[in-house]
């Protein structure tokens, strides 16, 4: 055999290591539909180091001290094993589990115990030894004293450790000292110890023999065991104990937390439960706090600050009083210093009478069509773009509707735009549309340039609207004014780079600039519904820049930017100054024109959008007549007054704004247009269910109703009407709205007669005989009896006669006899008059 041969184990002989100390088992687990798991179970054992070929040295057990041995814990009683092959295998895992945690649980609550009976122990202890010492102490000095008394044969026969000869030796020198001097020897001192007490040794722990940290480890011993079925400690609980057991094992309890101050705002009025949520303190302390000063009151009751003030106190806060209007955000008071602004882009408003061409010239700019894709050819939203010319400028166009209905839209334009683009058709002038496009642009105080459009018709008279134009103050460059002007055609695309220009120049003499780097801020040009995106709205930022995470409030609302998308429709993930964006990620729709404010935080969010919330609540709930009178008048003009019930579902929050006031306009003194309910969307179960209720119609506006809608429609009979062009919607609402009023009658008189005799006619009929004063009296017409000018009776003339003969019509000057129908009630000296009555068609 060689070297190498000799160096490789064998089977006789182990490879040079380490014992392996842990011994690892496995406990296969069973489950449904056949699956299985091999749970490893591993076994430490305790490693004992010591030098090779000598044995391992156990400490003999020392004497333990006689001591009251602590109470051993009573063994819980062995619950009767159920049946195994009754339960599942992820019962007997959770069996398993359960048990091993209790095993762990009762082996600390064991270890706990065995060492506050060693604590006890070892603290008895030490009190006998302090005693016995103190007693060794006393008895020491008593004998220190006693010994100065003492002769010195006493002190040598009372100290053990003189011999007799020694004793004797001090007798015979002490006698020889006295002999030969004659004095008496001196007294001898030995010096005396006390007496040395033996110890007791102190008695040596128990060695524990269970090693705690295995106590609790699931072995496949305690797995197989029979100790199961016990009922396993709660979560809340093993998290207990182990925080009680750390907290023992630390040296005793935690100790008590220490108050925190804070500081808690309060507005004017608020709940006893937000005033306990903001000091952090319990509701129910609180009410107890009031009890005692006498208000009996609960957590859902709102108190007055002062109340606040006096609980915050006595709590130990500190109090930050607020009033309510404090909580929305001023918007106007936040001025950016002048090195902090940039240039930004101009935002262009396009403003003119209907059909005059201004989504056409707004394409003309873009190199769209978006004028061939809407509704009855007419614009009927504001509609947001941003475009770069050639020349490298970018402009933002606002594009806004042109019919009458939408006012408040044309307004809202001039009040959030930098520059007015006025387009006026030169064949044909200035309309009404136009003139209130020049008021709102004045009253917003915005510059103004006129495109003169549709150029390049025949008929067009350029230099005729210039004229027209100084009858409302509004005076051109050519004819000597400020005002710059531009000829155009938004089909043919002439004069288009010569408006770019001036535009650029005009935006260059305002120096239009904003601050880029703070939180946004925007006005909503246009706010919706989207059945697949929710609430969205159309944003024009007016300074800061809005990212996508951003958290804002506009209006009542709050939300945060979950996307944003330009006009073009492609995502972006920010957005800075004049520049107007489609944003996702509100609560709600908000109305066309609110002011969107990023905030720094959700709560500041939710805030503010509770505040305006109510405050509008309250403005809505308010408006009640001031007096008594003025509600009675109130009352008894409504009970005169028809209601027209109407139910307006719009694709967008402008239009619906738009609807409402035209139809509020249709009202007049004898039918009054009610809004059941009015919103952005779809018309859903709930629109459906409310006219229902009513009957009123349901008027969708670029929206129609979905599956479960149209099926309650139709099973509850609920008219439904669907539009696309608001002219229409208003055309067709007032002729129901007079055919609710039914046709107008009007009253024509034909003639007058006065009664000149009464004669019996039969019966009980009695003829009058008349003299025509006016007109002609005709039979079959209507005829009102009046005496003293007091109608007698209204009937009609059933009779007419002249002269024993028939007759179809008396003129004026003439006598004739009448036999009236329904009444026998004529004196001589009454009047009659005739009258035809006609129906014609009512028009609102």
């Amino acid at each position: 055999m060689s070297d190498n041969d000799a160096d490789k184990p064998t089977l006789t002989r182990k490879p040079l290591g380490l014992k392996r100390t842990v011994e690892a088992g496995q406990v296969q687990q069973q489950f449904s539909h056949g699956r299985k798991n091999t749970v490893v179970v591993e076994v430490k054992r305790r490693r004992i180091l010591g030098k090779p070929g000598e044995e391992a040295v156990t400490e003999a057990p020392a004497p333990v001290v006689e001591a009251a041995p602590p109470p051993k814990p009573v063994a819980p009683p062995k619950p009767t094993r159920p049946a195994v092959a009754a339960e599942t295998a992820q019962e007997r895992q959770a069996r398993l589990l359960r048990e091993a945690e209790e095993m762990r649980m009762t082996a600390l609550e064991e270890a706990r115990r065995r060492e506050e009976g060693e604590r006890a122990a070892a603290n008895e202890d030490e009190r006998r030894r302090a005693a016995e010492a103190a007693e060794a102490r006393a008895a020491e000095a008593a004998e220190a004293a006693s010994s100065a008394a003492e002769t010195p044969a006493e002190v040598v026969r009372d100290t053990p450790e003189t011999t007799a000869e020694e004793a004797a030796d001090a007798g015979a020198d002490a006698g020889g000292r006295e002999a030969g001097n004659g004095f008496p020897p001196p007294r001898r001192f030995t010096p005396v110890e006390a007496p040395k007490r033996p110890e007791p040794k102190a008695a040596p722990r128990e060695k524990r023999v269970e090693n705690r940290r295995q106590s609790g480890k699931l072995t496949v011993t305690r797995a197989l065991g029979d100790d199961e079925g016990a009922r396993a400690r709660s979560l809340a609980a093993l998290k207990r104990a182990r925080e009680k057991e750390h907290r023992r094992q630390m040296g005793g309890s935690s100790a008590p937390r220490e108050k925190q101050v804070r500081d808690v705002v309060v507005p004017e009025a608020i709940t006893v439960q937000e005033l306990a949520n903001r000091m952090a303190e319990k509701g129910a302390d609180l009410v107890k706090a009031l009890f005692k000063l006498g208000m009996m009151v609960t957590v859902n009751q709102t108190i007055d600050q002062d109340t606040a003030e006096l609980l915050v106190t006595e709590f130990g806060h500190n109090i930050t009083r607020v009033s309510e209007s404090d909580i929305d955000i001023d918007s106007d008071a936040d001025i950016d210093g002048d090195d902090t602004l940039e240039t930004r882009a101009p935002v262009v408003t396009i403003m003119g009478h209907v059909d005059h061409g201004k989504t056409s010239l707004l394409d003309a700019l873009r190199g769209t069509h978006v004028a061939s894709g809407e509704a009855g050819g007419i614009t009927q939203h504001i509609g947001a773009y941003q475009v770069k010319t050639k020349g490298g400028h970018i402009l933002t166009f606002l594009d806004t509707p042109g019919h009458a209905a939408f006012t408040e839209m044309r307004a809202r334009g001039a009040n959030i735009t930098d520059i007015v683009i006025l387009v006026v058709a030169a064949d044909d002038g200035l309309m009404p549309q136009t003139i209130e496009a020049i008021n709102h642009s004045k009253a917003a105080g915005v510059p103004m340039i006129v495109a003169i459009n549709k150029c390049d018709k025949p008929e067009a008279n350029p230099q005729k609207i210039r004229e027209r134009l100084l009858e409302h103050e509004i005076v051109v460059e050519q004819m000597g004014g400020d005002v710059q002007d531009v000829e155009v055609s938004a089909l043919k695309g002439t004069g288009l780079d010569e408006l770019i220009e001036k535009l650029a120049l005009q935006a260059e003499i305002m120096e239009l600039r904003a601050n880029p780097s703070r939180a946004a801020e925007g006005t909503v040009v246009e706010a919706k519904l989207d059945k697949g995106r929710g609430p969205v709205a159309t944003i024009l930022v007016r300074r800061g820049t809005l990212n996508v995470g951003d958290i804002f409030v506009v209006g009542a609302e709050s939300g945060r930017v979950r996307a944003m998308h330009d006009s073009q429709g492609k995502s972006l993930k920010s957005a800075g100054p004049s520049m107007p964006v489609e944003v996702l990620g509100l609560g709600g729709v908000p109305q066309a024109g609110d002011t969107l404010t990023v905030v720094e935080s959700e709560a500041r969010a939710r805030e503010v959008a509770a505040y305006r919330a109510e405050q509008a609540m309250l403005k809505r709930t308010t408006s009640a007549p001031t007096n008594i009178d003025n509600m009675f008048s109130a009352l008894a003009a409504k009970a005169n007054v028809i209601e027209f019930p109407l139910l307006v579902k719009g694709d967008v929050q402008g239009s619906v704004e738009a609807i409402l006031s035209a139809l509020h306009k249709l009202s007049n003194d004898e039918i009054k247009v009610r809004i059941l309910h009015s919103g952005v969307g779809a018309i859903t179960e709930s629109d459906v269910t409310l006219a229902a209720a009513t009957g009123a119609p349901i008027i969708g506006f670029n929206v129609r109703p979905n599956a479960k809608a149209r099926e309650i429609a139709n099973q509850r009979k609920t008219r439904m009407k669907y539009f696309d062009v608001i002219y229409h919607l208003t055309e067709d609402i007032a002729r129901e709205m007079a055919g609710e009023l039914g046709p107008e009658v009007i009253e024509t008189v034909v003639g007058r007669a006065e009664v000149r005799e009464v004669f019996p006619a039969g019966k009980r009929d009695k003829a009058a005989g008349l003299l025509v004063l006016e007109g002609a009296i005709r039979k079959g017409l209507h005829a009102r009896l009046t005496r003293e000018d007091v109608i007698v009776s209204k009937t009609t003339i059933s009779s007419l006669r002249r002269f024993k003969d028939d007759v179809a019509e008396v003129r004026a000057g003439l006598e004739c006899g009448v036999l009236l129908a329904d009444t026998n009630d004529i004196k001589p000296g009454d009047n009659l008059e005739v009258f035809e009555v006609e129906e014609r068609a009512r028009t609102l």
